[in-house]
């Protein structure tokens, strides 16, 4: 009988424990350390991992960790560094045979300027100059070329650490990202060029020291891709550069962010490929943060299973668990080269640390009170943790960490290629890689319907291994020709930015078949992948996940207005698209009346309902916009009488 995923991590896990341990150390065990699989804050200097935490993802096959290397932790005041807390955070992750992508990030504020850094427009080195060359060193008055050299000499393979500790000629850091989603300001205020100016000097410095390290574009978040394209941006200050093509453009690889919806994956990886390629360049993408968290697990909003509208963003573990694959071979078959899943535990999520509570069903939420959380880990949180430490299962797998593993276990130890995708009639994606050393090919597939499809694959072998995300699988035999794979239905996640006709943001639970190919056999059904231009719009990335507290109030008692609003829209939309709005109230709402606007005229009354959303259909080439009006249930009007738009759009 097969073994649950709970079981079998936990199988693992024992094995583990009650095993006799060799040091740890990369050459003496056998994790697949996955080279195209990552996860986020495996360790952090906020999260300092014991030997367990990093064992938990190490049997889940993760190959990369991400985290933060924060300036103003490190140089506390002007001159004086202090690089212990790093110092055991490199040591335990290459000691625990981990890759690292570290992000250069942060600023202390005496190096502060405005939304900016000082002395980032002055020259970056001894000389007067940009131009790297032997012996030279950064110019004091570029604080920013002076961190970023300290902390490559000292983390580099062979560098001051790694002579200090006697370590391997490859072990220490040799991917630098340039700063973590430039695009939001929450993250960075100053302007693009002043981001253009921080990547260049990264690069040169960065290469200055360790000619073999790679230097990546900060991950963008495309909140609002049509409108603010960070890459588009700084790749066009560089065009006028002239020392572009000699230093690389600046940039070995290109990272971007995506949460909540595969096919958005897929949609930003084409969209940095097309930016590029205006350029005549090409260069390796990661997608180095993606997740969704669940709402129906704590310390997320269990109480809102009957809520919509409180659940957009957010996904069932089920569902978490079917977005790490479909999100993952989505991102590699749009050509990105390395994945990252966020994260390995719950840790704080977006919130303050030392938030926690116990487990309950909304009756915490009152007088404005954090009363939930991110739920994003593979695992939930272990007792003693300084957040959400309470869950009655503390330190147990979700069965997110079950289908990274399988991610793993298929995808991990033998390279794969030729991606190529097929959406077959009816409800299905069809995903293929080839495995050209074993003969092999992949295929992952999974259902975009509320109802279980049948999915024919024609045969290039005579066996095949059928494998599910629970730890299931089954030997298959075409008949006829073909093999006739039942998908299981997706169920809805309320996701607000589905483009019109699509039912749900995360497929039915995937399946991977492995079939060994006849010698000669190619697959004629499936098209080359990537080739036709990108025209389908990208969603906005909405806010992150944050609490939605359950209403509250008896209706009775209820004197505070609710607050309503509108979804943002793409910039751009078909004649036919979906309108969404919210509202949040302290007793409920009772329904919205949402207005509209076109080509700014005067406003109409659109709807009167209790529904937040609905299709609406314009002509091509004006300009539409939106605005929400809310009634609670204690018959409280919202108090945005005034209209002003609150989402516009303009149909092509």
């Amino acid at each position: 009988m097969p073994k649950t995923a709970a079981l079998l991590i936990l199988d693992l896990l024992l094995i583990f424990i009650l095993a006799p341990s060799p040091p740890l150390t990369a050459a003496q065990n056998t994790y697949i350390r996955a080279p195209r699989l990552g996860i986020t804050f495996i360790s952090s200097i906020d999260h300092p991992a014991s030997d367990h935490r990093y064992d938990r993802a190490l049997l889940l096959g993760a190959g990369w960790n991400r985290w933060p290397l924060y300036w103003d932790r490190v140089e506390r005041s002007p001159g004086v560094f202090d690089w212990n807390a790093y110092d055991r955070l490199v040591n335990d992750d290459v000691r625990h045979g981990l890759k690292i992508n570290a992000i250069l990030l942060g600023r202390p504020a005496f190096h502060g300027q405005g939304g900016g850094i000082t002395g980032l427009h002055t020259p970056i080195f001894t000389d007067g100059t940009d131009t790297p060359g032997a012996g030279k060193v950064p110019n004091p008055a570029n604080p920013w070329a002076l961190f970023t050299y300290q902390a490559v000499q000292r983390y580099k393979p062979g560098g001051l650490l790694a002579t200090q500790m006697g370590w391997p000629a490859d072990w220490g850091i040799s991917v630098w990202e340039a700063w973590n989603e430039p695009d939001l300001t929450m993250f960075w205020s100053a302007s693009v060029e002043d981001y253009a100016r921080l990547l260049k000097i990264t690069y040169l410095v960065v290469h200055s020291v360790d000619p073999n390290a790679k230097v990546m574009f900060g991950g963008l978040a495309y909140g609002n891709p049509d409108q603010d394209d960070w890459l588009a941006k700084v790749l066009a200050v560089f065009a006028g550069d002239p020392t572009r093509t000699a230093y690389n453009w600046f940039m070995d690889i290109v990272a971007v962010h995506s949460y909540s919806y595969p096919r958005r994956t897929y949609l930003i990886i084409r969209r940095a490929r097309e930016n590029l390629s205006r350029y005549g360049l090409s260069r390796p993408i990661w997608l180095n943060e993606s997740g969704v968290p669940v709402w129906d697990d704590y310390p997320g909003p269990t109480w809102t299973r009957n809520e919509p509208s409180s659940r957009a963003l957010r996904a069932s573990m089920s569902q978490q668990a079917a977005y790490v694959v479909e999100n993952t071979v989505y991102a590699w078959a749009a050509g990105a080269e390395v994945v990252f899943f966020h994260q390995l535990y719950d840790d704080c999520g977006n919130q303050p640390g030392g938030t926690n509570f116990p487990p309950h069903n909304g009756e915490l939420c009152t007088g404005g009170a954090l009363c939930a959380g991110d739920a994003h880990g593979l695992y939930r949180n272990d007792r003693g943790e300084v957040c959400f430490s309470q869950h009655p299962l503390p330190g147990t797998p979700r069965p997110s960490a079950s289908a990274f593993y399988r991610l793993a276990q298929i995808f991990g130890a033998v390279p794969f290629e030729n991606p190529q995708i097929e959406d077959p009639e009816g409800g299905g994606v069809l995903i293929s890689f080839d495995r050209p050393s074993t003969g092999e090919r992949i295929l992952v597939m999974w259902n975009r319907v509320l109802a279980g499809e049948k999915l024919e694959i024609p045969a290039l072998g005579n066996q095949a291994e059928l494998y599910s995300i629970d730890n299931q699988d089954w030997e298959l035999t075409p008949t006829d020709g073909k093999y006739e794979i039942g998908l299981p239905a997706a169920t809805r996640d309320d996701y607000p930015y589905l483009p019109s006709g699509q039912i749900s943001a995360i497929g039915g639970p995937p399946l991977i078949m492995v079939e060994k190919v006849d010698p000669g056999r190619v697959n004629p059904a499936l098209p080359q992948f990537g080739d036709a231009p990108l025209t389908e719009p990208i969603p906005p990335a909405g806010p992150a996940a944050t609490p939605i507290p359950r209403p509250t109030v008896d209706p009775t008692m209820d004197t505070t207005p609710p607050v309503s609003n509108m979804i943002p829209l793409s910039a751009a939309s078909p004649s036919s698209f979906t309108v969404g709005w919210s509202g949040t109230d302290d007793s409920g709402i009772e329904h919205y009346l949402i207005w509209v606007r076109v080509d700014g005229g005067d406003w109409s009354p659109w709807l009167e309902t209790s529904e937040t959303q609905a299709e609406y259909t314009g002509i091509s080439g004006s300009t539409y916009e939106f605005a929400a009006w809310a009634v609670d249930l204690a018959g409280n009007w919202s108090l945005n009488t005034e209209l002003t738009p609150q989402a516009i759009t303009r149909v092509e």
